[in-house]
């Protein structure tokens, strides 16, 4: 596989700002990067890891649709991810007969694997430096004229090279350190995944939101997909006639697991962070979107918990939907916390913003392009405010709490296109494929529930947004109703064709004409108020300068500014293909609080409690653990069963199932989680408190072995002996370096 990358305004790197911060574009590991993670412990050479011109390991690492990342194990197309990536997968999958996600789910032989719907498998073939021809296209687009648009400088981009691509598979264009960097990357993408093994959530997710963002932990999270091709090993859509993938690189699997000191090094795709915000926008995030994002986030999962502890099919219905809700709502929560906990706002304005305006102030030409740009930010920040805590009220809870949305839109988009073709009304049931998509939609909801949080959420949208912001449907009503809002939210609810299955099934299979749908109450609280009022009223407050634009100056200043020191600066995560390493080591999260960098099984039974479901254990799972039999997976030194451990590689979103991977380069965990403490990590770094959390590969091989019996699938893997040194010595030079 050959991967051209044109050489990087940073190709020759500068010492690094922090040992182990940073999600390095993989060219970026030649040179001084290289260096910096040999005395870390890296003990192979830099083309071992990534290679222009041969096999690598960055080739056995994919992108799950840039949602997660995974990697190959085995030359029969096997690729190993988190379940909690597989998650949907799995309950879609998953019925009242045949509940995976509680029971799990293993193929004992080929013809039991699953298929799944996927958006796609990405495996990167090459990477190119376009950003001479997006700058001319830029320059000619506003020479002639026309209206500019990044979006369709994009477009052009990818369209251009598609068809240079021809055949070769899907071509995506990205941005670098805020615009100053663009490039084009080449991916061969498979669609053709099925579900070969994901234990159950008890396993998976033991703990589930109370351990979420915690450490420490106990979660196996893993699951296992096989990746299939057409006959000649091209890219296919399912077919009973694909074969197994036969990917060109795989990673072996090490026996010997990681101590405390030990290297490690991840691979991946993360999503995206903000890391050279301004302290103004830390601010904002802290004190009002994660606040206000973590309180409506909960108060959704208070209803939904107590529909789901009283009923196991409600409880099924919204587990994808919940785990949704959890994971956003624990990380606005610590974000909000931790960005005042460490001061993270004041850090940045010593640290970032102060340096930068010294340095503007430093040069005339700089001077003239920026002049007093921290101020200018700051005073932009404090007059929008209100308007922002505004915007997020209104998504809050108006865009994010109705689920009915789609279902209703779809129904009247369908009549609307009748209307515009001058057709006569038919029963909306005599299109199967609508009817097909109504009951999928109505399959996700229980209606009951949504009636609920329906009635919450309108309740606060009366009491949190403006009346300025409402639109006339909202005030008209309100005003008709007296301002009772119970009162309000029944009639809405229960006078809509569209809260009813049974009312909105027979209203399918008569020929109403679109005003009938239109004329619904719950279509005129889907569409009675848009973003629109509040967006202009924040343009006003603005005016022709805005927080965006100045944000995007101070990035571009930032950039220029470190470059003129010979800082070295990785480019904000894009869901890219990234590397990062660190250590394995224990945490201390509060004064005279120090935390160990693994646990075991035993930290399982200790916090079993079988009437709490979260807490809960299988009978012969737990039969498993008290039996202690960890055969060849059993850590050497101790004898115990190793289920996580605890790195500060640098990660975030889109990180998750990403290999981690020793000295050697060989698989000894998978990437699923952070640390509350660490989740100022989207815009600033903490070295001490951001943690990588990792499931065990060898708590995962006896997951496989000893409860699925899957161990069929060790004659697919690699595995590799003990190393039982991972260049500590390394590591210790590192450290007195550094001090």
């Amino acid at each position: 596989m050959r991967k051209i990358f044109l050489t990087l305004l940073l190709a020759a790197l500068p010492v690094l700002a922090s040992a182990d911060e940073g999600m390095w574009l993989v060219n970026m590991i030649e040179g001084k990067l290289h260096r910096q993670m040999a005395d870390a412990g890296l003990r192979v050479d830099a083309k071992t890891i990534y290679d222009e011109d041969n096999v690598s390991l960055s080739d056995a690492v994919v992108a799950l649709a840039f949602g997660c990342s995974g990697s190959m194990i085995s030359n029969e197309g096997l690729m190993i991810t988190n379940h909690h990536c597989a998650y949907d997968d799995v309950h879609k999958l998953s019925t009242p007969e045949h509940n995976y996600l509680e029971d799990g789910f293993w193929a004992l032989t080929r013809d039991q694997e699953k298929p799944v719907h996927s958006e796609g498998i990405y495996f990167l073939k090459k990477v190119l430096d376009v950003t001479e021809e997006v700058e001319h296209l830029k320059d000619s687009t506003h020479a002639e004229g026309k209206v500019f648009g990044m979006r369709k400088v994009y477009a052009t981009i990818e369209d251009r090279y598609t068809k240079k691509f021809e055949g070769q598979g899907e071509v995506i264009c990205s941005s670098y350190w805020g615009g100053r960097k663009y490039m084009v990357a080449l991916y061969q993408v498979y669609k053709d995944v099925r579900l070969v093994a994901a234990p159950p959530v008890c396993i998976a997710s033991y703990g589930a939101e109370v351990d979420n963002w915690e450490w420490p932990q106990h979660k196996g999270d893993f699951a296992i997909y096989r990746i299939y091709t057409a006959p000649d090993g091209s890219p296919a859509e399912y077919s009973p006639a694909n074969v197994p993938l036969h990917p060109q690189k795989t990673l072996r699997i090490a026996t010997g697991g990681v101590s405390t000191g030990d290297y490690t090094m991840v691979i991946g795709y993360p999503g995206r962070v903000n890391r050279y915000s301004s302290s103004f926008a830390v601010k904002q995030q802290a004190d009002i979107a994660a606040p206000i994002q973590a309180h409506y986030r909960m108060e959704q999962m208070k209803i939904l918990d107590r529909w789901m502890n009283s009923d196991p099919a409600i409880r099924l219905k919204y587990a994808d939907h919940y785990f949704s809700l959890s994971n956003v709502q624990e990380i606005r929560e610590g974000e909000a916390y931790c960005y005042n906990r460490f001061k993270v706002p004041e850090l940045k304005a010593a640290a970032q913003d102060a340096p930068l305006q010294e340095w503007i102030d430093a040069d005339p030409q700089r001077k003239a392009e920026y002049g007093n740009l921290i101020e200018r930010l700051g005073a932009k920040y404090e007059a929008v405010k209100d308007i922002e805590a505004q915007l997020n009220y209104y998504r809050e809870t108006y865009v994010r709490t109705f689920r009915l949305n789609r279902m209703i839109n779809l129904i009247v988009r369908v009549g609307k296109d009748r209307d515009k073709a001058k057709l006569p009304p038919v029963p909306l049931a005599d299109s199967v494929k609508l009817a097909e998509r109504v009951d999928q939609l109505l399959g996700e909801v229980d209606m009951r529930v949504e009636k609920d949080i329906f009635k919450y959420a309108l309740g606060e949208f009366y009491s949190k947004v403006d009346r300025e912001f409402w639109g006339d449907f909202f005030r008209e009503t309100y005003d008709a109703f007296g301002g009772d809002v119970p009162a309000i939210a029944d009639s809405l609810w229960d006078n809509s064709v569209f809260s009813d299955p049974d009312r909105l099934h027979a209203a399918m299979k008569e020929p109403h004409p679109t005003d009938f749908y239109t004329s619904d109450p719950l279509y005129k609280y889907a569409s009675g108020i848009n973003i629109v009022p509040l967006n202009k009223k924040k343009a006003e407050i603005e005016g022709k300068e805005t927080t965006a634009e100045l944000e995007s100056a101070y990035k571009k200043a930032l950039y220029y500014m470190r470059e003129d020191k010979g800082i070295a600066q990785y480019p904000d995560a894009n869901s890219t293909m990234r590397i990062t390493y660190g250590t394995v080591g224990p945490i201390s999260p509060a004064d005279a609080v120090t935390v160990a960098d693994h646990t075991s099984t035993a930290g399982i039974l200790e916090k079993y409690r079988p009437n709490e479901y979260i807490f809960s254990l299988k009978p012969e799972l737990k039969a498993l653990y008290e039996a202690g039999d960890w055969g060849r997976w059993a850590d050497k030194k101790t004898g115990k069963m190793y289920v996580n451990f605890l790195t500060n590689n640098d990660i975030t979103g889109g990180n998750s199932g990403s290999p981690v991977m020793n000295a050697e380069g060989d698989l000894v965990g998978l990437a699923f989680d952070g640390n509350k403490e660490g989740l100022t990590s989207d815009m600033y770094y903490d070295p001490e408190m951001n943690k990588c959390i990792c499931v065990d590969i060898r708590y995962v091989m006896w997951i496989l072995e000893k409860y699925m019996g899957m161990d069929y699938l060790f004659d697919e893997l690699t595995f590799v002996p003990d190393k039982s040194s991972l260049h500590k010595a390394g590591r210790r030079n590192a450290d007195r370096k550094r001090r």
